[in-house]
């Protein structure tokens, strides 16, 4: 048999508010919840406050570990929305979830005066799309209340004059200068290789196979491929028909070191991450 050197499943335990976690000894599941009119796969389905709550309360029912809310489309082609309207369909969710439900709150924003106020309601994490890199105040919001930050690779078009992977590092490698130019707690940070960001279907199906690399830069790793176009392309179905597609992204995921899958079915994704955590978590695994 071969030997996989990824050095991946790292132990690192990180303060998230009054949750914490344990990096390594498993995988945790983030559930996506969009409170806009326009997402790719569910624009609509949770723009009602109620129906997002209990939208959100079914996913913790069915096993999430954190719930990923946001109120900017970032498909391609979308109209970006202020600040003001970002929040004004952000508050009433959140003021709601953070009282009522027993996991932590993410908010999916690039503006960090959107953070800001999402951390003063209570949220506990910010998942930026653009990793800290498009509003240079973020890494100064994340370092003043000290949270847990998913820093996304992106880029406007799909041309990489190097090697995708040489690049995406480079691009973490900017983010983590930010960081700690600002004073960011260097164990907060969270990567995501931003699959449908800048890249093709093809350059994403790249970005799956050598998602091990990433691990070299040191810190734990988020992957978001639920539903999304890569899936489609491959099996040319509708975005809610992509759960089988999105269930091998995950295994594959795993496999390669990711400690966080940002995912629209969650029962599904819990069943098939226990069963992947039990097989390449094991002290008998050859894939080390």
């Amino acid at each position: 048999m071969r030997n996989i050197n990824y050095r991946f499943h790292r132990k690192i335990e990180v303060d998230c508010g009054k949750y914490k976690f344990n990096f390594g000894k498993r995988t945790y599941i983030m559930g996506i919840l969009n409170v806009t009119p326009d997402s790719f796969s569910d624009g609509g389905d949770f723009y009602d406050v109620d129906k997002a709550i209990e939208h959100a309360k079914l996913m913790v029912e069915e096993g999430a570990d954190i719930i990923d809310i946001g109120a900017e489309s970032t498909r391609p082609g979308s109209d970006e929305v202020s600040a003001e309207e970002e929040m004004k369909r952000l508050r009433p969710v959140l003021e709601r979830l953070v009282a009522e439900i027993g996991v932590p709150i993410s908010v999916d924003t690039y503006k960090a005066s959107v953070a800001e106020e999402a951390l003063k309601i209570g949220v506990h994490m910010i998942n930026d799309v653009w990793g800290m890199q498009r509003d240079k105040n973020m890494a100064k919001v994340i370092a003043k209340y000290n949270v847990p930050i998913v820093a996304m690779h992106n880029q406007n078009g799909t041309e990489y004059r190097k090697d995708i992977m040489d690049e995406i590092c480079d691009f973490f490698r900017k983010t983590e200068k930010l960081a700690m130019e600002a004073g960011v707690d260097r164990d907060k940070i969270i990567l995501d290789p931003g699959i449908g960001f800048g890249k093709t279907p093809e350059q994403n199906m790249i970005v799956m196979s050598r998602l091990g690399e990433l691990n070299d830069l040191g810190y734990p790793i988020l992957l978001g491929t639920s539903r999304k176009s890569m899936i489609g392309k491959i099996l040319d179905l509708p975005p809610k028909e992509r759960v089988e597609g999105t269930l091998a992204t995950t295994v594959m995921g795993i496999t390669q070191g990711v400690d966080i899958v940002r995912i629209h079915d969650v029962k599904e994704n819990v069943r098939t991450a226990k069963v992947t955590d039990a097989i390449v978590r094991s002290e008998n695994c050859w894939i080390k």
